[in-house]
């Protein structure tokens, strides 16, 4: 009672952020009804999509051929008006196929011919990069400055992507002949690694009933870019208790083995443990969940409840994991519960 006494007290809400905090949870739930019009289910998937777009992170799904993930994608570009745009990774695209080119093109008034840029793919509010995992690392990495820093670089010069920029990558698990995983360094830049699972026997029932007749539904946008740009700077700005930002730390810094504090099953069965990044998506995570929610401050439980999304590509699975069955996500629960 005393910790929430604290909390209660050291938490500062400005009017103006409440205000915004009402209209983003009466938005989001006009969002929901929107995509409920072509996505059945999917529920957790698209509360973590929205959380990660908020908290200007980017999202890796992971899911078999069928499960609407391109689908889902797209369906979430249409309801925010943000300009969207796909890439079909393949193993011979190329670094400018992503990022643009420049080319020469002939100057009318002068007569010369000049070099001029053709922005890529990447330069679009949401980026679907489909099967991100059959090109090579050198096409993989040219994503990496656009996903950090927000910019490109190309013959020298650098362009500023436009805001929301948010790049959301696909994997198919099952099938792994021809593909280049994704090197560590790539996949810590994710905030949320997000598996799809199959629609229980009604949703499927209901998919197949409306995939498969003259239904054509018709969707309302509801959040223009600039809202988005302006929900993202109220999340920075949502108030967090310093005994919930020291759960998510000490959650990460138990993922590592070499940790004095780590619980024996952590040195047992991991390598790598998760990074200082892995906090700050806990945090912004939490905060995200909270506002969304209608709460103008993030608890444990946020943090709880977005641990595994952010956690499960981050830490390492070692050979006595993989010998006893455990996986990532398994690691992740029992430190939860623990």
């Amino acid at each position: 009672m005393a910790k929430q006494a604290e909390k209660s007290d050291s938490v500062k809400i400005n009017r103006s952020d409440v205000e915004a905090v009402k209209e983003l949870n009466v938005s989001y739930q006009k969002m929901r009804t929107e995509i409920a019009k072509v996505i059945v289910g999917q529920d957790a998937v698209i509360e973590q999509l929205f959380i990660s777009l908020l908290s200007r992170g980017h999202c890796l799904l992971v899911g078999v051929p069928g499960l609407a993930k391109t689908l889902l994608i797209k369906t979430l570009a249409d309801v925010l008006d943000l300009k969207f745009n796909r890439i079909q990774f393949t193993p011979d695209l190329m670094p400018s196929d992503i990022t643009g080119t420049e080319i020469i093109e002939e100057d009318k008034k002068s007569g010369g011919k000049v070099f001029k840029f053709v922005e890529g793919p990447v330069f679009a509010n949401i980026v679907l990069a489909d099967e991100i995992n059959r090109t090579p690392p050198k096409t993989q990495a040219a994503l990496l400055e656009s996903m950090q820093e927000h910019k490109v670089t190309a013959a020298g010069k650098t362009y500023t992507l436009d805001e929301p920029f948010f790049v959301l990558a696909t994997q198919n698990p099952i099938e792994q002949e021809g593909t280049y995983p994704l090197p560590e360094a790539q996949l810590d830049r994710f905030m949320f690694n997000l598996w799809l699972e199959y629609p229980s026997f009604a949703e499927e029932m209901q998919i197949v009933r409306s995939t498969t007749s003259q239904y054509a539904p018709k969707l309302i946008h509801i959040l223009s870019g600039d809202d988005i740009v302006g929900y993202q700077d109220l999340v920075r700005r949502v108030p967090v208790a310093d005994n919930v930002i020291e759960f998510a730390v000490n959650l990460v810094a138990k993922t590592r083995p070499k940790d004095s504090h780590s619980p024996q099953f952590i040195k047992d069965w991991l390598t790598w443990g998760a990074g200082p990044r892995a906090s700050q998506y806990l945090i912004l995570g939490a905060k995200t969940r909270a506002i969304l929610n209608g709460k103008y401050t993030p608890d444990i439980e946020d943090v709880r409840a977005v641990a595994i999304p952010v956690l499960r590509h981050r830490i390492i699975p070692n050979f006595n994991a993989e010998a006893d069955g455990i996986t990532a996500v398994q690691i992740v629960e029992k430190l939860l519960h623990n």
